[in-house]
């Protein structure tokens, strides 16, 4: 059977795969701190005796896009936005340490600050638990203060904000990870308060890959067609003989 059926089949996967990733990203477009997805793929040229002109389609590493978002002020005094290459340390749901870029944080009945979808926010110390009925302040350098009825602030901790050397690597519940475990917090980092940073992701551009990756996929069903006919004419001259 000619090879260009599977070359097609491979190629129509990884366009699969892409258009996949990029709906992923069009529906983070609005999600605060989010990353946009990249794929990737690589050209494996197929071995053996034949075209050497023919290559395999397989997924190569993939990352995200590390770029800023936009920055827009909340006035909400417990949003953050990071600056620069800094993320916010929180405890994810298998109890590890990961890490984030979406800055809206919460306090929990009992007291302890976490992001609005319930993640424990970590601090230098550990879990920040501020004292009831009082009024929260984040500084520039992620020291978080309370201030009570009396109107006196006290300091009650200090986000744990790190800076990665190395491209953090997504997991599957949406939080990123270092992958020689925690990092040390990094005290030059620094975050800006009643302030959130968006999604990275670009609509219009997302919409125009995704175009391309329909077209690309319409263009590998028309080669599987295409070897079809091939063969079909191939076997009528074979009985022919």
């Amino acid at each position: 059977m000619d090879r260009m059926i599977y070359l097609s089949m491979s190629g129509a996967k990884a366009t699969m795969q892409r258009q996949d990733t990029l709906a992923n990203n069009l529906a983070n477009v609005s999600t605060v701190g989010f990353r946009a997805e990249l794929a990737a793929f690589r050209a494996v040229p197929v071995q053996g005796s034949g075209a050497s002109t023919r290559v395999f389609a397989l997924e190569s590493t993939t990352g995200y896009d590390g770029s800023t978002g936009n920055v827009s002020a909340t006035g909400r005094p417990l949003d953050v936005a990071m600056k620069g290459n800094s993320w916010l340390a929180v405890q994810g749901l298998d109890g590890t340490e990961a890490y984030t870029r979406a800055g809206s944080l919460d306090v929990a009945a009992d007291g302890t600050l976490t992001t609005r979808n319930g993640l424990m926010v970590l601090g230098d110390g550990g879990p920040i638990q501020l004292p009831p009925n009082s009024e929260v302040l984040i500084g520039n350098d992620g020291t978080v203060s309370a201030k009570g009825v009396d109107g006196k602030s006290a300091a009650v901790g200090k986000l744990k904000l790190v800076t990665p050397e190395q491209p953090l690597q997504r997991g599957t519940d949406g939080l990123f990870r270092a992958e020689d475990g925690e990092l040390p917090a990094d005290p030059t980092a620094r975050v800006q308060d009643g302030a959130l940073e968006g999604s990275n992701v670009s609509a219009v551009e997302t919409m125009v890959a995704m175009i391309t990756a329909a077209r690309q996929f319409e263009s590998q069903m028309k080669m599987l067609q295409t070897a079809e006919a091939d063969e079909k004419a191939a076997a009528q001259l074979l009985s022919m003989s």
